[in-house]
Protein backbone atom coordinates (compact mmCIF):
# COMPACT_ATOMS: atom_id res chain seq x y z
CA UNK A 1 0.00 0.00 0.00
CA UNK A 2 1.39 3.63 -0.72
CA UNK A 3 1.96 5.64 2.06
CA UNK A 4 -0.03 8.59 2.61
CA UNK A 5 1.49 11.92 1.37
CA UNK A 6 0.70 14.67 3.26
CA UNK A 7 1.34 18.25 1.21
CA UNK A 8 0.40 21.87 1.72
CA UNK A 9 -0.30 24.55 -0.46
CA UNK A 10 1.03 28.17 0.40
CA UNK A 11 0.86 31.11 -1.19
CA UNK A 12 0.84 34.78 -1.11
CA UNK A 13 -2.74 35.79 -0.29
CA UNK A 14 -5.18 36.03 -3.59
CA UNK A 15 -3.02 33.97 -5.38
CA UNK A 16 -5.01 30.91 -6.50
CA UNK A 17 -4.04 28.56 -3.97
CA UNK A 18 -6.93 26.62 -3.62
CA UNK A 19 -8.02 27.31 -7.21
CA UNK A 20 -5.25 25.46 -8.08
CA UNK A 21 -5.18 23.10 -5.43
CA UNK A 22 -9.14 21.96 -6.52
CA UNK A 23 -8.14 21.53 -9.95
CA UNK A 24 -5.02 19.84 -9.31
CA UNK A 25 -6.52 17.19 -6.49
CA UNK A 26 -9.63 16.92 -9.57
CA UNK A 27 -6.25 15.57 -11.83
CA UNK A 28 -4.92 13.39 -8.76
CA UNK A 29 -8.17 11.94 -8.91
CA UNK A 30 -8.61 11.25 -12.74
CA UNK A 31 -5.11 9.33 -11.59
CA UNK A 32 -6.98 7.23 -9.40
CA UNK A 33 -5.59 8.76 -6.07
CA UNK A 34 -7.78 8.97 -3.13
CA UNK A 35 -7.68 12.04 -1.90
CA UNK A 36 -8.81 14.18 1.32
CA UNK A 37 -8.11 17.65 1.36
CA UNK A 38 -8.33 19.89 4.31
CA UNK A 39 -9.22 23.45 3.67
CA UNK A 40 -7.01 25.59 6.45
CA UNK A 41 -9.00 29.34 5.87
CA UNK A 42 -11.51 30.45 8.07
CA UNK A 43 -13.76 31.82 4.69
CA UNK A 44 -14.30 27.97 4.12
CA UNK A 45 -13.75 27.67 0.35
CA UNK A 46 -11.22 25.98 -0.28
CA UNK A 47 -13.23 22.70 -1.37
CA UNK A 48 -16.40 24.57 -3.26
CA UNK A 49 -14.91 23.45 -6.74
CA UNK A 50 -14.93 19.76 -5.32
CA UNK A 51 -18.61 20.02 -3.99
CA UNK A 52 -20.05 21.24 -7.03
CA UNK A 53 -20.55 25.05 -4.79
CA UNK A 54 -22.06 23.15 -1.71
CA UNK A 55 -21.77 25.35 1.72
CA UNK A 56 -19.57 22.96 3.76
CA UNK A 57 -20.03 23.11 7.40
CA UNK A 58 -17.04 24.04 9.21
CA UNK A 59 -15.16 21.80 11.76
CA UNK A 60 -15.63 24.61 13.88
CA UNK A 61 -19.14 25.73 13.40
CA UNK A 62 -20.13 21.73 14.07
CA UNK A 63 -18.13 21.98 17.53
CA UNK A 64 -19.91 25.50 18.34
CA UNK A 65 -23.44 23.81 17.39
CA UNK A 66 -23.07 20.17 18.60
CA UNK A 67 -20.67 20.39 21.10
CA UNK A 68 -17.38 17.61 21.01
CA UNK A 69 -19.70 14.50 20.41
CA UNK A 70 -19.12 14.87 16.45
CA UNK A 71 -18.26 11.79 14.51
CA UNK A 72 -16.07 11.63 11.36
CA UNK A 73 -19.41 12.26 8.83
CA UNK A 74 -20.45 15.51 10.37
CA UNK A 75 -17.09 16.81 9.71
CA UNK A 76 -16.22 15.80 6.29
CA UNK A 77 -18.47 15.15 2.95
CA UNK A 78 -17.30 13.68 -0.24
CA UNK A 79 -17.06 15.31 -3.42
CA UNK A 80 -15.64 15.00 -6.75
CA UNK A 81 -14.68 11.50 -7.86
CA UNK A 82 -14.42 10.27 -4.38
CA UNK A 83 -12.31 13.05 -2.45
CA UNK A 84 -12.65 13.59 1.51
CA UNK A 85 -13.54 17.89 1.27
CA UNK A 86 -13.06 19.44 5.13
CA UNK A 87 -13.01 22.93 6.04
CA UNK A 88 -11.59 23.96 9.57
CA UNK A 89 -13.59 27.06 9.54
CA UNK A 90 -12.24 29.96 12.09
CA UNK A 91 -13.51 31.92 14.56
CA UNK A 92 -16.39 34.30 14.89
CA UNK A 93 -15.62 37.89 13.91
CA UNK A 94 -13.28 39.67 16.34
CA UNK A 95 -13.40 36.64 18.14
CA UNK A 96 -10.09 34.40 19.13
CA UNK A 97 -7.24 32.96 16.39
CA UNK A 98 -8.13 31.57 13.44
CA UNK A 99 -5.27 29.49 13.23
CA UNK A 100 -6.84 27.61 16.37
CA UNK A 101 -9.55 26.01 13.84
CA UNK A 102 -6.37 24.49 12.13
CA UNK A 103 -5.00 22.96 15.06
CA UNK A 104 -8.68 21.82 16.15
CA UNK A 105 -9.83 20.09 13.24
CA UNK A 106 -6.15 18.25 12.07
CA UNK A 107 -6.69 17.19 15.92
CA UNK A 108 -10.16 16.33 15.78
CA UNK A 109 -9.33 14.55 12.12
CA UNK A 110 -6.79 12.64 13.77
CA UNK A 111 -8.80 11.24 16.41
CA UNK A 112 -11.78 10.27 14.22
CA UNK A 113 -9.61 7.92 12.46
CA UNK A 114 -9.17 9.97 9.15
CA UNK A 115 -6.13 9.18 8.26
CA UNK A 116 -5.91 5.78 9.36
CA UNK A 117 -5.32 2.90 6.50
CA UNK A 118 -8.62 1.70 6.26
CA UNK A 119 -9.75 5.28 4.72
CA UNK A 120 -7.15 4.15 1.74
CA UNK A 121 -5.94 7.92 1.63
CA UNK A 122 -3.07 8.44 -1.08
CA UNK A 123 -2.60 12.26 -0.38
CA UNK A 124 -3.85 14.59 2.54
CA UNK A 125 -4.00 18.12 1.18
CA UNK A 126 -3.63 21.18 3.29
CA UNK A 127 -4.82 24.71 1.64
CA UNK A 128 -3.31 27.26 4.01
CA UNK A 129 -4.12 31.00 4.25
CA UNK A 130 -1.87 33.26 2.51
CA UNK A 131 1.55 33.55 3.33
CA UNK A 132 1.36 33.28 7.22
CA UNK A 133 3.65 30.77 8.68
CA UNK A 134 3.27 31.80 12.44
CA UNK A 135 0.99 30.17 14.68
CA UNK A 136 -1.65 27.88 13.64
CA UNK A 137 -1.35 28.78 10.18
CA UNK A 138 2.14 27.09 10.38
CA UNK A 139 0.92 23.80 12.37
CA UNK A 140 1.07 21.80 9.03
CA UNK A 141 4.62 22.28 8.87
CA UNK A 142 5.34 22.83 12.58
CA UNK A 143 4.08 19.76 13.45
CA UNK A 144 4.63 17.46 10.76
CA UNK A 145 0.96 17.08 9.76
CA UNK A 146 2.46 18.60 6.07
CA UNK A 147 5.96 16.64 4.62
CA UNK A 148 5.67 18.48 1.15
CA UNK A 149 5.38 22.08 0.76
CA UNK A 150 4.48 23.65 -2.91
CA UNK A 151 4.41 27.08 -3.14
CA UNK A 152 1.94 28.88 -5.67
CA UNK A 153 3.67 32.26 -6.62
CA UNK A 154 3.83 34.33 -9.91
CA UNK A 155 6.27 36.83 -11.33
CA UNK A 156 4.54 39.56 -9.39
CA UNK A 157 6.96 41.34 -6.76
CA UNK A 158 4.70 40.92 -3.79
CA UNK A 159 3.80 36.78 -4.59
CA UNK A 160 7.91 36.60 -4.59
CA UNK A 161 7.98 38.41 -1.60
CA UNK A 162 5.87 36.17 -0.11
CA UNK A 163 7.17 32.67 -1.14
CA UNK A 164 11.04 33.80 -0.04
CA UNK A 165 9.29 34.05 3.37
CA UNK A 166 7.85 30.93 3.32
CA UNK A 167 11.11 29.35 2.71
CA UNK A 168 12.32 30.93 5.61
CA UNK A 169 9.50 29.15 7.44
CA UNK A 170 10.02 26.00 5.78
CA UNK A 171 14.16 26.49 6.08
CA UNK A 172 13.38 26.57 9.90
CA UNK A 173 10.82 23.75 10.78
CA UNK A 174 12.83 21.45 8.59
CA UNK A 175 16.00 21.44 10.83
CA UNK A 176 13.92 19.45 13.42
CA UNK A 177 11.39 18.26 11.36
CA UNK A 178 10.62 16.22 8.09
CA UNK A 179 9.16 18.98 6.17
CA UNK A 180 10.67 19.78 2.65
CA UNK A 181 10.01 22.08 -0.17
CA UNK A 182 8.82 20.18 -3.31
CA UNK A 183 8.88 22.92 -5.71
CA UNK A 184 7.55 26.50 -6.75
CA UNK A 185 3.81 26.76 -8.73
CA UNK A 186 3.78 29.33 -11.16
CA UNK A 187 -0.04 30.45 -11.86
CA UNK A 188 0.70 32.87 -14.24
CA UNK A 189 -0.33 36.43 -14.22
CA UNK A 190 1.37 37.18 -17.76
CA UNK A 191 4.44 39.22 -16.46
CA UNK A 192 7.21 39.72 -18.54
CA UNK A 193 9.88 37.17 -18.44
CA UNK A 194 7.84 35.14 -16.10
CA UNK A 195 8.31 31.56 -16.61
CA UNK A 196 12.48 32.14 -16.62
CA UNK A 197 12.03 34.60 -13.85
CA UNK A 198 10.66 31.91 -11.41
CA UNK A 199 12.69 29.53 -12.74
CA UNK A 200 16.17 31.22 -11.91
CA UNK A 201 14.02 32.10 -8.30
CA UNK A 202 13.54 28.22 -8.35
CA UNK A 203 17.39 27.38 -8.71
CA UNK A 204 18.39 30.38 -6.58
CA UNK A 205 15.72 28.59 -3.70
CA UNK A 206 18.02 25.08 -4.29
CA UNK A 207 14.79 23.84 -5.42
CA UNK A 208 12.02 23.68 -8.90
CA UNK A 209 9.85 25.55 -10.74
CA UNK A 210 7.53 22.25 -10.39
CA UNK A 211 4.70 23.75 -13.04
CA UNK A 212 3.64 26.15 -15.30
CA UNK A 213 0.31 27.10 -14.93
CA UNK A 214 -0.28 29.32 -17.94
CA UNK A 215 -3.63 32.09 -17.32
CA UNK A 216 -6.89 30.81 -19.41
CA UNK A 217 -10.63 32.37 -18.98
CA UNK A 218 -11.66 28.92 -18.69
CA UNK A 219 -10.64 29.01 -15.20
CA UNK A 220 -13.16 31.42 -14.05
CA UNK A 221 -15.63 29.92 -16.56
CA UNK A 222 -15.58 26.66 -14.54
CA UNK A 223 -15.78 28.43 -11.13
CA UNK A 224 -18.71 30.27 -12.01
CA UNK A 225 -20.28 26.72 -13.09
CA UNK A 226 -18.79 25.82 -9.66
CA UNK A 227 -16.62 23.35 -10.80
CA UNK A 228 -12.86 22.24 -11.47
CA UNK A 229 -11.66 22.78 -15.05
CA UNK A 230 -11.73 18.96 -15.49
CA UNK A 231 -14.87 18.23 -14.34
CA UNK A 232 -16.28 21.44 -16.12
CA UNK A 233 -14.72 21.11 -19.82
CA UNK A 234 -12.09 17.89 -19.67
CA UNK A 235 -11.20 18.45 -23.13
CA UNK A 236 -10.19 22.30 -22.59
CA UNK A 237 -6.96 22.80 -22.74
CA UNK A 238 -6.55 24.44 -19.13
CA UNK A 239 -7.80 20.93 -18.09
CA UNK A 240 -4.60 19.54 -19.36
CA UNK A 241 -2.85 22.12 -17.83
CA UNK A 242 -4.02 21.04 -14.43
CA UNK A 243 -3.58 16.90 -15.49
CA UNK A 244 -0.05 17.85 -16.16
CA UNK A 245 0.15 19.59 -12.86
CA UNK A 246 -1.04 16.57 -10.99
CA UNK A 247 1.04 14.39 -12.92
CA UNK A 248 4.71 16.40 -11.96
CA UNK A 249 3.44 16.79 -8.03
CA UNK A 250 2.51 12.74 -7.91
CA UNK A 251 6.10 11.82 -9.93
CA UNK A 252 7.90 14.27 -7.67
CA UNK A 253 10.72 13.22 -6.00
CA UNK A 254 12.67 16.46 -5.33
CA UNK A 255 12.48 17.51 -2.22
CA UNK A 256 14.55 20.09 -0.43
CA UNK A 257 15.63 22.05 2.76
CA UNK A 258 15.09 25.77 0.85
CA UNK A 259 17.76 28.40 0.75
CA UNK A 260 15.80 31.71 1.34
CA UNK A 261 17.57 34.64 -0.52
CA UNK A 262 18.61 38.12 1.24
CA UNK A 263 16.46 41.08 0.20
CA UNK A 264 18.98 42.44 -1.75
CA UNK A 265 19.15 39.36 -3.87
CA UNK A 266 15.24 38.93 -4.35
CA UNK A 267 15.67 42.59 -5.53
CA UNK A 268 18.06 42.22 -7.51
CA UNK A 269 16.24 39.01 -9.69
CA UNK A 270 13.34 41.43 -10.30
CA UNK A 271 15.73 43.96 -11.35
CA UNK A 272 17.32 41.50 -13.77
CA UNK A 273 14.15 40.27 -15.66
CA UNK A 274 12.85 43.81 -15.76
CA UNK A 275 10.03 44.13 -13.04
CA UNK A 276 12.13 47.22 -10.70
CA UNK A 277 13.76 49.22 -13.65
Amino acid sequence: MRKMRKVAIYGKGGIGKSTTTQNTVAGLVEMGRKVMVVGCDPKADSTRLLLGGLAQKSVLDTLREEGEDVELENIRKAGYGGTWCVESGGPEPGVGCAGRGIITSINMLESLGAYEESEGLDYAFYDVLGDVVCGGFAMPIRDGKAEEIYIVCSGEMMAMYAANNISKGIMKFAQSGAVRLGGLICNSRNVDNEKEMIQEFAKKLGTQMIYFVPRDNDVQRAEINRKTVIEWKPEAKQADEYRGLAKAIDGNQFFVIPKPLAIEELEKLLMDYGLMS
